[in-house]
């Protein structure tokens, strides 16, 4: 009765740490007014997360974290190694490979370049300022892509957006605000095209249904028949974009999101089914 109370009035901390073959790892804890469970997923780019619901237990939340020691050290072994824009650093534009050459200019912008060994991306000013020019230069390539994308599906569906972002969400690809400003994470131009054109449709769909209902779902397939090929792929690889532009693992065995998202929070977040890790809270 004594341990109960005591465990009770533990605080939930902000951080704690997990053991894993003598390594310390970090993780992230937050309360959660939604969770009905005691979570663990692993975050691409923030790392190890553990949802605590509110009144939960730190006791019980702590037991089921080291619970979940072997399933954590798993996926780590299966996370991509992140890959630095750095001279010979092979990236994906728009599905295809490109290997990161040094142009001979200071100034200026990228240029994409064929040989007989492959694509090139020419990036000038040196190799101190190549991550931020490459960076700013994918920006912008992914906010020409989606306008088009963006304009063509409200076409269709007879909406308009107020403003279109592009930026470098944590975890979702694309999000709609109810102001009706589309969100979009520049990595979508890494992918196939026809990936990044799915977002924009799914984004555009909620201009008319702000919600993942059955009616969502016929709205986006109204607006791009074809939607699951884009969507099956994100399922598949999305994790996998989040590798590129990253100068180095959090930790010493890589990371990558392999949680399964909430698709009610009406945004778009890289799926890996079946590989988040959760236990009931006590009342």
């Amino acid at each position: 009765m004594v341990f109960d109370l005591l465990s009770r009035r533990r605080p939930v901390p902000e951080r704690t740490y997990i053991a894993i073959e003598g390594a310390k790892i970090p993780v992230a804890v937050r309360r959660s007014s939604r969770a009905r469970h005691y979570r663990l997923s692993l975050h691409h780019r923030i790392g190890p997360v553990l949802t605590v619901p509110d009144g939960g237990r730190w006791a019980e939340a702590e037991q089921f974290l080291i619970g979940q020691t072997g399933w954590l050290a798993a996926c780590l072994d299966r996370a991509p190694q992140p890959v630095p824009f750095v001279v010979g650093a092979k990236i994906p534009i728009r599905g295809q490979m490109h290997e990161i050459v040094a142009s001979v200019k200071i100034r200026g912008q990228v240029e994409c370049r064929q040989t007989d060994n492959g694509s090139q991306l020419l990036v000038p000013g040196g190799p101190a300022h190549m991550g931020r020019r490459l960076t700013d230069w994918l920006r912008d390539q992914a906010r020409l892509d989606l306008e088009i994308s963006v304009a063509r599906h409200s076409a269709t569906l007879g909406v308009r957006a107020a403003r279109l972002r592009i930026g470098n969400q944590l975890t979702r690809w694309g999000s709609c605000s109810s102001d009706r400003v589309l969100s979009f994470n520049w990595r979508l131009v890494l992918a196939p095209p026809h990936v990044l054109d799915y977002v924009g449709a799914h984004e555009v769909a909620h201009l008319v249904e702000m919600n993942h209902s059955p009616a969502f779902w016929q709205v986006v397939r109204l607006a791009l028949p074809d939607m699951a090929k884009g969507r099956a792929w994100l399922k598949t690889h999305g994790g996998r974009l989040h590798a590129y532009g990253q100068e180095r693992a959090l930790w010493h065995r890589g990371h990558q999101n392999v949680e399964r998202p909430d698709w009610t929070n009406r945004s778009i977040s890289p799926e890996h089914p079946g590989v988040t890790h959760g236990a009931p809270a006590r009342p």
